[in-house]
């Protein structure tokens, strides 16, 4: 599956942004070779042609507005270096900022320089430095400027994809070293044998005492904890070691699966990054979303691991559905009590309590940023002493496990450049516009509000993506609206499916991933409306 929805990324992409190109052909958007009127006044009343000399270029708003056929608010004004070619024209090169109008970016963008614009000026009579001269400004000619950002975005995130694989490769060293402490210590198998009652519900192919067991735990301790950086580690060990188990190499097991999905779904003690962007833009109360992310995680976490138990029986291959219920029926009778104890907490009044973990006071806050931070130095400094404790050689087993980072870290970097660049052009191609204004039929009843859809639909696929839509949004509605928590609680209500998918898979070489995307998505789901609901609930 992930092989269409791969495609289908670029196709869409591509497909987008050339409509958006002809569009803009068809209505000449950008005034193509045509002149708008501007004023210019200079700093330096000596002008000598073929030297740069400093200068304000203006626009007044109204005619911005009739001349490219949009609504703009206030006058357009740029720092330009003007250079004279004669007595009565110029090249200019004018500055743009974030302020400017979205045309005019746009048009600085399909030059490839994002903060600038080149231009030619002509003027009739003579120039007075001491005052304002109107002038006749002909930007630069733009031509599939969506396709030009498409190439731009194409080559930024092949170039991304390898700077987080190498990234990694540090972090990898540090905590395959240390796990590989814990492991001789045996920390893992003790983790592994009081868990066990839940690893065999989860992940029933996998023997109780396999080292997976141990490294699919740490991986799941420490997303919970907030300790991304540690969790990635295990995660990609935990892969490894399912894969000696796995007798179809390439194509990812029920185990595989489900670990993804459990790993898509997010469930996070407190989501750290969520709450210091709340508190950067000012926010009074940057942790209010502890409870409600952890709401909406759970619900995530209960949907993904019901649907991947689900689709793992697909195809059925000489069974009947009824066969399959049987087999499952003590995974549908746990999760089924668990579903029926959230529904009665909830009637029973149970909102209240995530309300006041919202609201808890700021002792409370402060003991889990505690422990969250104190988190990785308390393990080093655990395992290491324990190791000593059970007579280990641990610098010999910490250089033996850090050996293994280097090897993963780069065998990812093919899959995580497809998946990125695929995202890249899909997000810089305007697709998801359209994906905006489709979905628009199904979250509008439930009422979501139309702001926060692209941070639902951007979450799934890109961090950073989803971290720069979340700011934008609390920017213009913010921190503490109804838009801005909920768009906190989408943040840390899911993960980066797609990115996660890569990675993992890719460590291992998986391409077949079965029904591990669509079981990821529907977590993802879950955990959007799970959010929509406890935000709603609470603070609407």
């Amino acid at each position: 599956m992930l092989n269409y929805v791969w495609a289908a990324l670029i196709f869409l992409g591509i497909a987008a942004a050339l409509t958006t190109d002809i569009r803009d052909v068809a209505n000449d958007t950008f005034r193509k070779g045509q002149s708008i009127e501007a004023s210019v006044k200079f700093t330096d009343a000596k002008l000598t042609a073929l030297k740069k000399f400093p200068a304000v270029v203006s626009i007044a708003a109204k005619t911005a507005s009739a001349f490219y056929g949009k609504e703009i608010d206030k006058d357009i004004s740029f720092k330009a270096e003007i250079t004279p070619v004669s007595d009565t024209s110029a090249t200019a090169y004018l500055k743009i900022d974030e302020n400017a109008p979205a045309v005019i970016r746009t048009i600085a963008k399909s030059s490839g320089n994002e903060d600038d614009i080149s231009a030619t000026i002509a003027w009739h009579g003579h120039l007075d430095a001491e005052t304002a001269t109107i002038i006749q400004l002909k930007p630069e000619e733009v031509s599939f400027s969506k396709i030009n950002e498409v190439t731009a975005a194409v080559l930024d995130y092949a170039e991304r994809a390898v700077t987080i694989s190498l990234g990694l490769i540090g972090v990898m060293a540090l905590w395959l070293g240390i796990m590989k402490i814990a492991e001789a210590a045996g920390v893992i198998a003790l983790l592994s044998k009081a868990l066990t009652p839940i690893t065999r519900l989860l992940f029933p192919d996998v023997p109780k005492d396999h080292p997976a067991i141990g490294a699919m735990i740490m991986n799941i301790s420490a997303n919970f904890l907030g300790l991304g950086n540690a969790a990635t580690p295990f995660g990609l060990k935990a892969m490894e070691e399912l894969d000696k188990l796995n007798p179809e190499k390439g194509t990812a097991t029920n185990a595989m699966c489900m670990f993804l999905t459990i790993n898509t779904a997010g469930m996070t003690l407190i989501p750290a990054t969520a709450i210091a962007l709340r508190a950067s833009a000012g926010s009074s109360e940057p942790a209010i979303i502890i409870g409600t992310s952890l709401f909406g995680s759970s619900c995530a976490t209960i949907m993904g691991i019901l649907s991947a138990k689900i689709l793992e029986n697909f195809p059925l291959r000489g069974k009947s559905i009824f066969q399959v219920f049987r087999e499952k029926l003590k995974t549908f009778i746990a999760l089924g009590v668990l579903i029926a104890l959230v529904t009665v907490f909830l009637k029973a009044g149970g909102t209240s309590v995530f309300h006041s973990a919202s609201n808890s006071s700021g002792t409370i806050k402060t003991i889990i940023q505690t422990v969250s931070i104190a988190a990785i130095p308390f393990l080093i400094a655990f395992f290491i002493l324990l190791g000593f404790i059970k007579k280990v050689k641990v610098y010999e087993q910490f250089i033996e496990g850090a050996k293994e980072g280097f090897n993963i870290a780069v065998r990812i970097i093919p899959y995580l450049v497809a998946m990125l660049c695929a995202i890249g052009i899909f997000r810089a191609g305007g697709a998801m516009d359209w994906l905006i204004w489709l979905l628009k039929f199904v979250t509008d009843p439930l009422g979501m509000p139309a702001e926060a859809l692209p941070m639902a639909l951007m979450r799934p696929l890109s961090g950073s993506g989803s971290l720069g839509v979340m700011a934008e949004i609390m920017a213009v509605h913010g921190p503490d609206s109804f838009i801005g928590k909920l768009v906190s609680t989408f943040y840390g209500s899911s993960e980066t499916t797609f990115y996660v998918l890569a990675v993992y898979f890719g460590s291992v070489q998986i391409k077949k991933t079965r029904h591990a995307l669509p079981a990821g998505l529907i977590a993802d789901i879950a955990g959007m409306l799970g959010a929509l609901f406890i935000v709603r609930m609470l603070f609407a």
